[in-house]
């Protein structure tokens, strides 16, 4: 069979072949979801993704090794406070990290992760790294963006090259919320802000985040915060 009629006959099958669907108790591995038409359903998650800003200047401007020391202590700050937090990293995409929380207070223990997250990058990074180069200027800044819906996971890529998808609005929302400013290291959807405890919206009577109106999503109803969460 020729290459391209391999891809003919797999392209036809995938959109011809009837799905199925089973409900999600736990964030699957890739293993545990076959290559068919399978998918994996969640009624309710939340996506964090959190993303390093200006890596093109970083790499530009820097040596190789600087650069990797930087991807490096960030990545493993924000995974190890992801699964602290209860979360499951699903990606690493160069810079970025994607993460999804299920269970009792998913929409919470995002959030206090993106602001522990920050607290890593203030205290614990930037400290070392100034430490170490003195006379270096660089200065890390990343955005955290967190969205919940309904979410499915399914298989996709080639045999012996494939990973899982996630399928649904938070997964793309909450990738398209560290776009914005890095002014505000953190950025969540309204539907995620409302379910938050208490102690996640306000510090000492003051509010911990700014409401802001998403003009390019429809003017979706957003919030931004520059607060941290000690770790």
């Amino acid at each position: 069979m020729s290459l391209k009629d391999e891809i003919t006959e797999m392209v036809s099958k995938i959109f011809w072949d009837q799905w199925t669907e089973r409900d999600g108790r736990v964030v699957p591995e890739a293993e545990d979801v076959p290559l068919g038409n399978e998918a994996v359903k969640f009624e309710s998650a939340t996506v964090l993704y959190a993303d390093m800003s200006g890596s093109t200047a970083l790499v530009d401007s820097n040596a190789w090794y600087f650069a990797a020391e930087v991807y490096k202590t960030y990545l493993y700050c924000a995974a190890r406070i992801i699964t602290n937090e209860g979360g499951t990293v699903t990606a690493y995409d160069g810079d970025r990290i994607m993460a999804v929380f299920i269970g009792d207070s998913p929409n919470s223990s995002a959030t206090r992760a993106a602001l522990k997250i920050n607290y890593g990058r203030i205290h614990i990074i930037m400290p070392l790294l100034q430490k170490k180069y003195p006379l270096e200027t660089f200065d890390l800044k990343h955005v955290v963006g967190i969205d919940r819906s309904s979410l499915r996971a399914a298989r996709t890529g080639a045999r012996g090259a494939n990973d899982l998808v996630w399928v649904g609005r938070a997964a793309n929302y909450a990738a398209k919320l560290t776009t914005l400013p890095d002014t505000h290291p953190t950025w969540i959807t309204k539907d995620v802000y409302d379910r938050l405890t208490d102690d996640l919206k306000t510090t000492d009577g003051k509010p911990m985040w700014e409401i802001m109106t998403w003009t390019a999503m429809n003017s979706m109803t957003i919030y931004r915060s520059i607060w941290y969460w000690p770790i």
